[in-house]
């Protein structure tokens, strides 16, 4: 009997110093060379239940902000089961991105690759990235922008503006995201919601994606992200029987000749890299990055214009002016009037500098790194957060101010250490044109031909995705 428990307490003794071990190993990770400054959290957990909590600031993130008072610029932490650096240091970030699948390649949580799916674009590296990377500019390449998609994106807007104008009133986040996905949809699969069986209703899906897109990772019926995964789920189904579709179409020599057949002629050219389920997760990352991110930015455009009388009463003398040089006053707008919208694109700008829609862009590192004195070990993810630059007051004087007139005179096109709403390095966001342009489509309608009031909503919440709880609910009618 006292053997048996001897053996007991033995066992629990191993069992006990091996957890301690391991304990220890969690809170004080292995390096060769100095780690940045930083906590892991609780084990398995990490601190990713503070980094998910919701927030209403316009400022950098409490999770961010906090852990920069107390460790600086650089801080390590560990997120959804993964060990990462964070960086909010501008010349880190940027030497990071110039590092691109040299040092280190894009990476993001599982979690986030099973919803966007293990064939994505945001999976890929090296030729197959700059392949998929190549399709998808035949789509929005400036040529094709200026040649195909102004006049449709034009038509489009106009449609659905003048549709707002009847109603009288609109949610401007619904409302732009519906006119986004309903012309992109179109564009990529002529896909049309209105004529669809209710079961088959594509952006429906896409709604259920977006509630758990950036949440905890808890696969179980009642939490978000599993409703994000059936919203996957049931979207890839749709698309899948759309491809099925046209597929025998191309067996009777009927084709659309659009994005899906020319998709579906590549998976079956037997030369081809790419495959079926390659092509049903871009289309699936195309419908939801045009019109989910590019709706965000409008509708926090549209409030910061209202907020801000000074900036619609520029906006409307440089549309108007663009009206007035027309010799048709009737005519779309064109390739020239859009690249004329100086103040316009500073607009833009500062919308996408203060939205940060993308909470953090992901790395991993391939080989140790040593930056700035610290080492960033092989295996960790590295996160770079554009808030914290977008909204420092060392890099922008009075950050938190709306002030487009902050542009003035600089680049308005590009990316850099300072403004990275588009991403950086070779991986800058391929739809970035796409959606200046058809933010300056919308701004460009919206001052000329309707008058507008913000009569509800506007609040932000950032989880730490940027959502609109209560929506931004505008009064609206033809001038």
């Amino acid at each position: 009997m006292w053997s048996g428990a001897l053996l007991i307490c033995v066992v629990a003794l191993l069992l006990l110093r091996k957890f301690s071990r391991w304990l220890h190993k969690w809170y004080n990770p292995k390096c060769n060379g100095q780690l940045p400054p930083g906590s892991m959290g609780l084990p398995f957990i990490g601190e990713t239940i503070e980094f998910f909590t919701p927030h209403s600031l316009n400022d950098i993130p409490p999770f961010i902000s906090k852990r920069m008072k107390r460790y600086g610029a650089v801080f390590r932490t560990s997120l959804v089961g993964q060990k990462v650096i964070v960086s909010t240091d501008p010349e880190i970030n940027y030497e990071i991105f110039q590092q691109e699948n040299k040092s280190f390649l894009l990476s993001y949580t599982e979690s986030f690759l099973e919803i966007f799916g293990q064939e994505s674009l945001v999976k890929h590296h090296g030729m197959l990235h700059k392949y998929l990377k190549n399709l998808v500019l035949h789509l929005v390449s400036p040529e094709n922008l200026k040649r195909n998609l102004l006049p449709e994106m034009d038509k489009a807007t106009h449609k659905h503006l003048n549709s707002w104008a009847i109603l009288g009133t609109m949610e401007v986040k619904e409302g732009s995201s519906e006119m986004i996905f309903e012309y992109i949809a179109k564009k990529l699969i002529d896909y049309d919601e209105m004529n669809t069986s209710p079961n088959k209703k594509l952006r429906n899906n896409f709604q259920a994606f977006m509630d758990g897109l950036i949440s905890f990772p808890l696969n179980i019926p009642g939490f978000a992200y599993h409703a994000c995964l059936q919203g996957r789920k049931n979207a890839h189904k749709v698309i899948k029987d759309k491809l099925n579709e046209r597929r025998k179409l191309a067996s009777k020599s009927e084709k659309n000749y659009d994005f899906l057949d020319n998709l579906i002629e590549e998976v079956d050219n037997v030369d081809s890299i790419l495959t079926e389920p390659i092509a049903i997760d871009l289309i699936f990352l195309l419908l939801f990055a045009s019109h989910e991110t590019t709706s965000a930015a409008m509708t926090l455009a549209v409030k910061f214009i209202a907020d801000h009388p000074q900036v619609l009463e520029e906006l409307t003398k440089e549309h108007e002016a663009i009206l007035e040089s027309r010799e048709n006053k009737n005519s779309q707008l064109t390739w020239q009037e859009y690249k004329s919208m100086t103040f316009t694109h500073m607009v833009i700008n500062e919308t996408a500098r203060l939205a940060n829609i993308v909470p953090g862009i992901f790395r991993k590192a391939l080989t140790d790194v040593e930056m700035k004195g610290y080492t960033i070990p092989a295996g960790w993810s590295v996160m770079v957060v554009p808030a914290a630059v977008h909204l420092s007051p060392g890099k922008y004087d009075d950050p938190l101010q709306f002030n487009p007139w902050r542009w003035e005179g600089k680049e308005l096109h590009a990316g850099s250490k300072t403004f990275m709403a588009f991403g950086g390095g070779i991986r800058l966001c391929v739809g970035a044109d796409f959606a200046k342009l058809q933010m300056a489509i919308f701004i460009h309608h919206m001052v000329t031909k309707y008058r507008w009031r913000v009569i509800k909503g506007g609040d932000i919440v950032r989880k730490p995705g940027l959502i609109f709880p209560n929506g931004l609910h505008i009064k609206i009618s033809d001038k």
